[in-house]
């Protein structure tokens, strides 16, 4: 494929969408940085993310001293079967995600 832009080869580069499994194919341009994504495999990512768990907005609350916490939304509980006094894993990959496993 050429570039409708300055003509030169594009190169075929898998791309990860965050939250999905799948990648999507990209065409992209070395000399002028344009890119294009092709369409079945950007229709598949699409559907997969949107087939994904259930996104929540949380508020922080302050629990007592320098101690923070989040209370668990009745849809969280019951989407993943969450018990009292249950164990889960938590982890910080990076500074804007909190990762929260069962064990």
């Amino acid at each position: 494929m050429k570039c409708p832009t300055c003509s030169s080869e594009l190169r075929k580069t898998l791309v990860k969408v965050y939250g999905a499994e799948n990648q999507v194919i990209s065409y992209q341009c070395i000399k002028c940085d344009y890119f294009e994504f092709e369409k079945d495999s950007s229709k598949k990512v699409i559907e997969e993310l949107r087939e994904s768990p259930l996104k929540l907005k949380q508020k922080i609350i302050k629990l007592s001293h320098n101690r923070l916490g989040m209370y668990f939304n009745k849809n969280i509980i019951e989407s993943i079967g969450l018990k009292k006094g249950e164990n889960l894993l938590i982890s910080v990959p990076d500074k804007k995600h909190i990762l929260i496993e069962r064990n």
